[in-house]
């Protein structure tokens, strides 16, 4: 009993003094809190920035899976339908042409030239007296001349900036994007390319050709800027007949060259003509020949270098290009569809080829779109090959190109024009 009795007061001694040593640890340490505190500020930030992490991770997963499905649909989906979103009544006179020019139409007949908006209303209209008026363009100038004439107008997307008359008359004509022009003037014995300024003044500038020795100008392009220009000379050497595109620059870079010509390029075509030559998206520019399409570089002025060919064995039916694209239609000779296009872009990189069945008389690029179309109906392809549309009209149509908004084609006949709103 009395053992029990003593070590009952032994373990409330023990127990005192455990909880006498508890109440001494637990005693108060300045700053303890605030550090607590602090922690957990800082814990709390960290989970803040973790959230707002996920938060911005997932709306770029969203954003991006949104993206992708509006390529997708803008790249496959296939147009069945249209309706009108205007029209309006145009005074057809002496048609010869629409052309695409800045953003709108530039109307060319033989008797003017009318700059039509996108919502069908003449900005400007400027008359003249032509018998053959041809239209070169290139970017916000373009330049209308009397083939076989002696007239020359220049126009920019506010109205007429300049005219000038030749002496001799009028083969061919380019414009650059600055408003210069290069004329092709002829007489019996030599071609004369010729240069004249935005205002219609004449440029101290001439290219003489001799027919019976350097050949006969088929073509000629002018850079952006008007210092380059890039000319296809058809020539006879021993009795055939062969083609060679020649690089001329006007700028400090060709001064001190001979006759300012700085490449001459025979060898690439053969005995292929080569009736077309244009500048695209500097510093390249292509050469359309009877079996294909060569492309240049002018990166090095001095020195202008052929960076890739396209060829093919079939016969061309048509050349189109702007400035990023360069393509053909070819007739295809077996196989169940009738034409075959091939696009590259401007450095040469071929990109697409399709087949298809449709009776086109005009074709051209407009931005990323292939438009075929003829007087009644059109066809469009995007450069994934896709067939975007087909639509049938109700009126006489002699241009097509890309409207206001994706979904919309500004569609210009020669009593009308309506912009169309694709479904």
């Amino acid at each position: 009993m009395g053992d029990m009795s003593s070590m009952s007061r032994e373990n409330k001694k023990r127990e005192l003094r455990s909880r006498v040593i508890s109440s001494e640890t637990s005693v108060y340490r300045p700053g303890f809190e605030a550090e607590d505190a602090e922690e957990e500020a800082r814990e709390a930030l960290r989970r803040a920035r973790r959230r707002r992490r996920l938060i911005l991770i997932v709306l770029v997963i969203v954003a991006a899976a949104g993206a992708a499905g509006w390529l997708y649909y803008q790249r496959n989906y296939q147009y069945t339908s249209y309706e009108t979103s205007w029209q309006v009544d145009l005074n057809e006179g002496s048609l010869v042409s629409y052309e695409a020019f800045g953003t709108n139409v530039l109307k060319v007949t033989k008797d003017g030239a009318s700059y039509i908006d996108n919502k069908g209303k003449p900005v400007w209209t400027d008359s003249y007296e032509m018998k053959n008026p041809v239209v070169t363009v290139h970017g916000e100038y373009a330049a209308v001349v009397d083939r076989q004439g002696n007239s020359i107008y220049i126009y920019n997307t506010q109205g007429r900036e300049g005219e000038t008359t030749t002496i001799l008359p009028i083969s061919k004509a380019a414009v650059s994007g600055g408003g210069v022009v290069a004329a092709v003037l002829e007489d019996s014995t030599a071609s004369y390319v010729t240069f004249y300024n935005r205002d219609g003044t004449s440029l101290d500038i001439t290219v003489k050709t001799i027919m019976s020795g350097d050949g006969y100008v088929m073509d000629v392009a002018l850079s952006d800027d008007g210092t380059q220009l890039m000319c296809s000379v058809a020539y006879l050497t021993n009795g055939e007949l062969k083609t060679r595109v020649v690089f001329y620059d006007f700028s400090e870079v060709g001064k001190n060259i001979p006759n300012r010509m700085v490449g001459g390029f025979d060898d690439e075509f053969g005995d292929a003509m080569v009736p077309r030559v244009t500048y695209l998206s500097e510093p390249y520019s292509c050469a359309f020949s009877a079996n294909g399409m060569t492309f240049f570089t002018s990166k090095n002025l001095a020195s202008p270098e052929v960076v890739g060919q396209y060829t093919v064995e079939e016969e061309i039916e048509s050349v189109l290009y702007s400035d990023d694209y360069a393509a053909i239609i070819v007739r295809n000779t077996t196989g169940e569809y009738n034409n075959r296009l091939e696009v590259c872009k401007s450095d040469g990189t071929h990109v697409l080829t399709k087949e298809f069945n449709y009776d086109y008389t005009h074709a051209d690029i407009d931005g990323d779109q292939i438009v075929l179309y003829n007087e009644n109906s059109c066809q469009v392809f995007n450069m994934a090959g896709v067939q975007k549309l087909y639509a049938a009209f109700d009126f006489t149509v002699d241009r097509v190109r890309q409207g206001r908004f994706p979904n919309s084609l500004l569609v210009t006949g020669p009593q009308q024009m309506r912009e169309i709103r694709l479904h």
